[in-house]
């Protein structure tokens, strides 16, 4: 069954390469396995460009949409990030292939998901990913500062204490909205305002906390 995933995974990539300006994000999306983050009856799917439930009303996001993101983030290898709703884990094994494990810290509001995907990714070889319960808007200042930041579920604005966290010319990526959703970029300026940029309607599972 594992070539029968690996084939699938290099379709999965095929499909998403036209989004895509990095090619080493398309590397780090076929080298995670991204069956291994979806439950067990979910994992004929696994490779479909579309979100699949991971449990407690939560969502693996689509392939297209972990793209998309960890394109427009632009992290190099050894920048620190954070991300902001861990989920099952697999796009911060994604960010993981991009700039290091032990550069990646995600903080998850469900304390099953996040032990969950804290086991995943440490069997996967992700085990310098640190993974927090807690309430993501307010970031996690024990790691900061960083030099960029994602937010996976969908919140009114910006998270200020999240961008107090960032370096300047830090990046900061999200959806915007509660019924229409936008995904906003904002890059941190000198004075802590933000330069902002719209890339297009999204639709992901609201913050909680």
């Amino acid at each position: 069954m594992s070539d029968s995933y690996e084939a699938r995974r290099r379709r999965m990539v095929e499909t998403v390469a036209p989004r895509v300006d990095d090619d080493r994000v398309l590397e780090a999306l076929e080298s995670v396995p991204r069956h291994e983050f979806v439950p067990p009856d979910r994992r004929g799917s696994a490779y479909a460009d579309r979100p699949l439930p991971i449990g407690d009303g939560q969502t693996i996001s689509a392939p297209h949409m972990v793209a998309i993101m960890a394109d427009l983030l632009e992290a190099e290898p050894g920048t620190e990030v954070l991300e902001v709703g861990t989920g099952c884990g697999y796009h911060a094994a994604v960010t993981a292939e991009l700039v290091g494990d032990e550069n990646v810290s995600t903080v998850e509001y469900s304390e099953a998901l996040a032990e969950r995907a804290r086991d995943r990714l440490a069997a996967l070889g992700y085990d310098g990913v640190s993974v927090r319960v807690g309430d993501g808007r307010r970031g996690w200042p024990e790691y900061a500062p960083y030099g960029a930041a994602y937010v996976t579920c969908a919140a009114a604005d910006l998270p200020d204490p999240v961008v107090e966290q960032l370096r300047v010319g830090g990046r900061l990526l999200a959806p915007i909205g509660s019924g229409r959703q936008t995904l906003v970029r904002a890059t941190k300026r000198a004075d802590g305002s933000l330069e902002r940029t719209e890339h297009g309607g999204v639709r992901f599972v609201e913050m909680r906390g």
